[in-house]
This record gives structure tokens, sequence and C-alpha cells, in this order.
């Protein structure tokens, strides 16, 4: 006689995704400070946004991101934790170029079967970069989807909501002509570019087991190493600058927004360093940017030349080692960059801002990139050559 069908004949194992619940619950749980409402485990997760009753006029910002093919490495090393981070830096460092604190972030995670251990490695991740930069972990979804994905198959997204007062927002609007620019370095491909590095990969044939003498660590350690977060050192650079962050704040006097040193910032993520910079230039306005101003970290230079990736594609492609990029006003540079220190950094200085007329004079061989990811402003122009170790 047939066995007669099941959710879990079908595919679906409950019992496996409440195991993966349980494992993960108090990494999730130390996310969670006071403003958490509800707990864990319900339909929704809750905050208290009271104290935004004290904003003039608070404007929510979001983002959504996953990880991309990166997690095709993770699934091949069989190392899963790494990747959450990836994940939150994704997501909230996007949140954050806003001037933005964050309040919330979710995740959702897609699989063809539920392994408890290896969901909450992910979640693991996650919740711990979450508690890094003080963003509570408030709810997610584990979705089993066999005949879909593959048995071992898995996606990652995250969402985060954070909060900034109207006038503090930073952007475009406050670029101005002589402002500097200041670059946060990357920890490493962070996690764009990864089907071109795939490809690297295989048409070297190079194994993510090979040690690499520049790396002092395997191909794929190197490639695996998680996105560094900027949330906590651009919200302190705000401060310190004579800024307004997005935090919630205790009462009307302390909510007062301004606008101090830091005037725009940039997360370099897909398509690199000049079409990021770009979308936070108003119209009329050009960065020059020096690729002489840093030494390109050694991932980047092996992996153009395993794949005879030209240092063109590489540009447009992967961030080179910068990860973010702060616009500051002149007489705010010396103090940027003690505070970026103090936060465990090594800045450095990348360019400068000038009129589109200024910068075509100072840089008339540069390769120039403009309307970046569908913003009409302003441009960049690279100009130097690039520095390797």
């Amino acid at each position: 006689m047939t066995e007669p069908l099941s959710y879990r004949s079908a595919g679906v194992d409950t019992e496996a995704g409440d195991r993966a619940v349980e494992l993960m619950k108090a990494a999730v749980g130390r996310t969670h400070g006071p403003l958490v409402v509800g707990g864990q485990g319900g339909f929704a997760g809750m905050v208290d946004a009271s104290a935004l009753r004290h904003y003039s006029r608070p404007l929510l910002a979001t983002s959504t991101d996953g990880v991309g093919t990166k997690i095709a490495l993770a699934r091949a090393l069989d190392i899963h934790h790494t990747i959450g981070q990836d994940l939150v830096a994704m997501v909230v460092d996007d949140v954050v170029v806003v001037g933005a604190t964050p309040l919330l972030m979710t995740d959702y995670i897609a699989c063809g079967r539920v392994v408890p251990e290896r969901i909450a490695n992910i979640v693991r991740g996650i919740a711990e970069a979450c508690e890094e930069v003080g963003v509570p972990l408030l709810g997610g979804e584990t979705a089993e989807h066999p005949g879909v994905m593959e048995p071992d198959d898995y996606d990652i997204a995250g969402a985060a909501t954070g909060v900034v007062e109207a006038d503090a927002v930073l952007g475009p609007q406050h670029v101005r002509e002589g402002d500097v620019l200041i670059a946060l370095p990357a920890s490493g491909l962070h996690s764009n570019g990864y089907s071109l590095v795939r490809k690297v990969l295989e048409v070297s044939g190079t194994p993510l087991e090979r040690h690499v003498e520049e790396f002092g660590r395997t191909m794929g350690e190197e490639l695996l190493e998680p996105t560094r977060l900027y949330t906590r050192p651009c919200l302190d650079l705000i401060d310190a600058l004579g800024g307004t962050t997005g935090a919630l704040v205790a009462d009307a006097a302390a909510g007062r927004a301004a606008i101090g040193g830091v005037h725009a910032l940039s997360h370099v993520t897909g398509a690199g360093l000049a079409a990021n910079v770009a979308r936070v230039l108003p119209t009329g306005l050009a960065a020059v940017i020096d690729r002489g101003t840093w030494v390109v970290p050694p991932v980047f230079d092996v992996l153009g030349r395993l794949g005879g990736v030209s240092w063109d594609d590489l540009e447009v492609t992967l961030n080179l080692g910068v990860g973010m990029v702060a616009i500051v006003a002149p007489e705010h540079v010396d103090a940027a960059l003690a505070a970026a220190r103090r936060e465990g950094s090594e800045p450095w200085v990348l360019g400068e801002v000038y009129t589109e007329e200024g910068a075509a004079l100072r840089a008339p061989e540069a390769r120039v990139t403009t309307g970046a990811k569908g913003v009409t402003g302003g441009s960049v122009r690279m100009v130097g050559a690039y520095r390797t170790a």
C-alpha cells in the first residue's frame, strides 16, 4: 500500500525548522535591548518608537540586500557563519550612509532542505554582527523549498530600518567645492564581484584549499573574509564632527538636528569606488581620486593576475581596498582622520571635490564616471596608478 502523503514526505521538515530556531534563539536574544517589545517567536517583531515623538521630522531609512554568489563559496567550504556579517554589513551600512541610526533588522533564508546546525550558524553570524553594531535582529524566516532548490542550496537576504532627523540627512545637497574625500579601508572583497571571482578560480584552476603566500592563508579563507562593519565608526564620525545622528533621543532639545563636518558618505559596493562616490555628488561638482594614495590589498592583485583581468575591469567591479568614503569639510579633515583612528581604522585622504570645470583642468586624462546606478549628479575622475604590495 502506498504511504500516505505528508508535508515531510513532500520535502518540508517542520521539526528540523523548530530545531534550527532553538539553536539560534540565544544568539538572536543577545541583540535585543530595552526597546524591543514582545521577545521572540511572534508573528511580527516590535520596537518601542515612542522616542520619535521628540523629533521635529523623523525620517525612516530602509535598505534590503543579500550576499550574492559569495554564498557559493560558503557552501563549497561548508563554512556558513561568516556570511551573516556580510549580510548585516550590506544592509545596515547602506542605512547609515544617510546619517540614520538603525532601529531593527530582519532576515530571510530560503533553502532546499533545513539542516538545523547550518541554519543556526548562518543566523548566529547575522546576530553577532547585529550585536556589534547595536541593532536588534527583530525577526526572520527560514523557508524550505524542496523541488525548487537543490537540497544543499540556500540564499539569504535581509532588510533594515533606521531613523534620522530630516534636517540631519547626509547627501549630495551638502557637498561643496573644496570638500575632501576620506577613505576607510575594506577588509577584503566584501560581498560584491564574486561572479567574476568564481570565474577567475574556474579558468585558472585555483582550488579554494590552495595556500596563497601573499595572503598567509588559503584562497578560500581569504575570499570568505567577512565585510567590515562601518555603522558605529560612521555614526561616531558624524558626532565627532559636530553633526546629529539618527540616534533615538530622550528630549526635544537633544534632538535638534545639525549638519557638521561630514557632508556625505558612500558605501563602496557593486560597481566599485568611482560609481558609488558619484552617487553622492551633486550636479556640477566632480571628485578627483588619486589611485596612488593607498596600497591595494594583495587579494585584488592576485585575482587580477590569475584571471588576466585588467585593472580597468577590476576598478569597475571590486572595491580595491576602499569600503566607505566620507566627504568632509576641509577644515574638519584632521579631526575626521583622528576620529576614524580612534575607531581602530586606518583612514587616508583619497581626493578632493572640484567644480566640473576645475576637475577637468586638474585631471584632463582621467577616467570619468558619471550617472552611476541611475543617479544623475556629479562625476568622479580617477587619476594616477594603483600601488600594490
